[in-house]
């Protein structure tokens, strides 16, 4: 029995090291597993933490600057927020772990505070494109803008010059009058930021226009058809103007901005003009005759004042605009038409009220597609010859709609390329329109 309890006694000595052992290995195990779990968790954690920075950083700059405006201070001579040290250094260690991982994970936060700022700033562009066709963009300093555009026009007249016998044959000359006419204009724009709330513009056109004039009853013969073509280049009437935004965009509100503006009559008038007589009666009456020349100009100080709102809803933008254009008299030392005579005299132009409404649809980061409808309406004109009385002049009221279509897309970080067609809805609007431009900023 004394060896039998020995031998057992040796057997459980043997074996239980062995036991010991397995044991230890499998309690290593558990705690390796807590550490990968727990270092993970503070992976997570500090990423977390360091987005909660960026967005503390943004908040706080936010602030400043608005603090700075209602100081009457500027934004860009604020201090950087400042952040802990332990924010810091936990931002960083964040940022340099996410640089470690494989290209291919997918992680729902920014990976450095770089790419935040260039993720947001690239997710607002297409918004921006918009904004600055439709207002003005108060966030740069300086564009430098070239647009060219081309139009249109053709209008028809038909002209019974006679009488109706029995009342059914008309007995007479028909004659029909036809003005085609295209105008090509190169812009060359500059808007200059000076704070948050206001732009300068100078908008400087320059114009080449090109109309045929069309006159059937040539010579009496109501078949045929007499033809004239003149031509007319020069820089237009320059524009300056100014955007003051009144409220920006929080909530329901949508940014709405006022824009006010002065047109002066730096291009060619078409009041005293050469006239080219292509034809006259037997009795020396004109019967058809051509301006030499055409205008390049309205030759009238104006004054605009408008009112337009820009409302996003990603992915689509609301934009809406109207305004009043007021001309003022001028005097001309000839307003009369007939190549024969000289006339002075006063021209004032009827008032105009625009308006216009649409919707544009941000593709991507770098893409927008917009229609609008946009109109405007024109009272008649008044002349009035000199000592004498202010008549109404015919046909000079106007109402000319168009629905437009267009295309914006970022070439780079600071050229953007805009294209547009607008299409004449009325018999006062160009047949169609093309306008390419390109603003830069600076």
């Amino acid at each position: 029995m004394n060896r039998l309890a020995m031998a057992a006694l040796v057997s459980l000595a043997v074996v239980s090291p062995s036991v010991a052992a397995q044991e230890a290995t499998a309690s290593n195990s558990n705690d390796e597993e807590d550490v990968r779990a727990l270092v993970s968790q503070l992976e997570a954690l500090k990423a977390s933490y360091a987005q909660e920075v960026r967005r503390l950083r943004e908040l706080d700059m936010q602030v400043q600057a608005i603090q700075a405006r209602v100081g009457g201070k500027t934004a860009q001579t604020m201090a950087p927020a400042t952040v802990p040290p332990q924010a810091a250094a936990i931002t960083a260690e964040a940022a340099q772990a996410a640089q470690q991982k494989p290209a291919g994970s997918s992680e729902g936060y920014a990976s450095s505070a770089a790419e935040a700022q260039e993720a947001k700033d690239a997710a607002r562009r297409s918004v921006d494109d918009v904004k600055q066709q439709q207002s003005a963009l108060f966030n740069r300093r300086l564009t430098l803008e070239n647009s060219i555009s081309y139009a249109r026009y053709d209008r028809k007249q038909l002209t019974l010059n006679g009488f109706l016998a029995l009342d059914a044959i008309f007995l007479g000359n028909i004659a029909i009058e036809n003005v085609e006419s295209d105008s090509v204009t190169y812009n060359f724009a500059a808007r200059w930021g000076l704070n948050p709330r206001l732009t300068l513009n100078l908008d400087v056109p320059y114009i080449a226009r090109k109309t045929i004039y069309q006159k059937g009853g040539a010579g009496g013969s109501a078949a045929a058809i007499a033809q004239e073509e003149t031509h007319g280049t020069g820089i237009g009437d320059v524009t300056a103007s100014a955007n003051y935004k009144l409220f920006g965009e929080r909530g329901w509100r949508p940014e709405t901005v006022l824009t006010g503006g002065i047109t002066a009559p730096t291009g060619r008038e078409p009041y005293g003009l050469d006239w080219k007589v292509i034809e006259r009666d037997d009795d020396d009456f004109i019967r058809f005759a051509v301006p030499a020349k055409q205008p390049t100009g309205n030759g009238m100080w104006q004054a605009n004042l408008g009112l337009s709102a820009v409302k996003t809803a990603d992915p689509a933008i609301l934009f809406a605009n109207v305004g009043y254009i007021h001309s003022f008299k001028r005097s001309f030392d000839d307003i009369d038409s007939n190549p024969d005579t000289i006339n002075p005299g006063e021209v004032k132009l009827g008032g105009s009220y625009y308006f216009g409404a649409g919707i544009a649809f941000a593709f991507n980061e770098r893409t927008s597609l917009s229609i609008s409808f946009s109109d405007k309406l024109s009272a008649r004109a008044s002349t009035r010859y000199k000592d004498g009385k202010w008549m109404k002049v015919i046909g000079s009221d106007a109402n000319a709609g168009t629905l437009n279509l267009g295309v914006t897309y970022a070439l780079t970080p600071k050229a953007t390329f805009v294209s547009m067609l607008g299409i004449g809805l009325t018999p006062d609007a160009p047949d169609f329109s093309l306008a390419f431009k390109v603003p830069y900023m600076l």
